[in-house]
């Protein structure tokens, strides 16, 4: 799960004795999508219901976890339609595949699961035989998008918790819009999409990039203030797996291997014009590592991230690439 950001932005919550022509901030929270939720508006109409309505709608399109979603039927092979907000999430994870020669691929569900890092459990006894059987229902390339009704190729499982949580971010924040407002953060277990200001402060939104920690405690590395963008993180500081030999894999599985990640990148930050990219490109840059997404990023100037990394001697060092704030 990425959830390596922590909101500072701190709102106040509307009371009953003020007036009706005061700035004043909405807050809505609780748990969605396995994780927890934040949204903080100006408006002097309260939207929960809505929201509610929106996740809920969401899940049944695109959770594993939810039994009778669509993708979860897609995914057992019973013959379904699909409805828009499967098909926005579909086609975006389509071409950043393509972008990312396929480090983020949703396709690799059936080997996040044998890793036990998914929704049906682990494979008791994983060796190289399973994984490689495995693998040959990778590739989100053997995937295309149907005219009316869906089904997969045989032993293809499509996960796509890895943009999911994003998009979701992205659907409320396009509610909000809608409705006329131009002050508001929401974000979704660390995921974040922002516009305007904190009108109750009159300051621009805040959050904090965690300091990566495997102890679980939480602390932040730095601050920065965004407005009219989004922002999303990958890291392997908190969920992980040790094996008997001590040795640390991280829940972002290699596209190509079928195994989890071995590089020194432990957090990407992504800075995108909206969430569900973001999203998506700090899965794919955390397979990838640095080297590589310096290369990428050369060519995608629309992305600015910062990066956490080990060095040769076990240090952390810090990376801002393509105009990563400073502060």
């Amino acid at each position: 799960m990425k959830n390596s950001i922590l909101l500072l932005a701190i709102s106040l919550i509307l009371s009953c004795n003020q007036k009706i022509d005061e700035q004043v901030n909405i807050k809505s929270s609780g748990q969605v999508f396995g994780t927890s939720y934040s949204i903080i508006y100006e408006s002097q109409v309260n939207y929960q219901k809505q929201f509610d309505s929106l996740f809920y709608v969401i899940n049944q399109s695109l959770s594993t976890y939810q039994t009778n979603s669509i993708i979860s039927k897609i995914n057992r092979n019973e013959w379904t339609h699909f409805d828009n907000h499967f098909l926005t999430v579909f086609e975006a994870s389509k071409q950043i595949y393509e972008a990312t020669n396929g480090a983020f691929d949703p396709t690799i569900g059936a080997v996040v699961n044998a890793w036990d890092f998914g929704p049906e459990g682990k494979i008791v006894g994983l060796d190289s035989l399973k994984v490689d059987s495995l693998m040959l229902g990778v590739g989100f390339d053997k995937v295309e998008l149907p005219k009316e009704k869906f089904r997969l190729p045989k032993n293809t499982f499509l996960d796509f918790n890895a943009i999911a949580k994003g998009y979701g971010v992205d659907v409320i924040a396009y509610f909000l819009s809608k409705k006329g407002i131009s002050n508001y953060l929401v974000e979704i277990g660390g995921e974040i999409h922002a516009r305007g200001k904190n009108a109750e402060k009159q300051k621009p939104w805040m959050v904090g990039v965690e300091m990566p920690r495997f102890d679980g405690e939480q602390s932040i590395l730095k601050a920065i203030t965004i407005t009219n963008q989004a922002m999303a993180t990958s890291g392997t500081y908190r969920k992980f797996k040790i094996d008997e030999n001590g040795n640390r894999y991280s829940h972002i599985i290699d596209t190509k291997t079928g195994y989890p990640s071995k590089t020194n990148l432990l957090s990407i930050s992504v800075l995108a014009e909206n969430c569900m990219t973001a999203d998506a490109y700090a899965t794919a840059f955390k397979a990838m590592g640095v080297e590589n997404v310096q290369k990428f990023l050369k060519s995608h100037p629309e992305l600015k991230v910062f990066l956490i990394f080990e060095n040769k001697k076990g240090e952390l060092e810090t990376l801002s690439l393509n105009g990563f704030p400073e502060e």
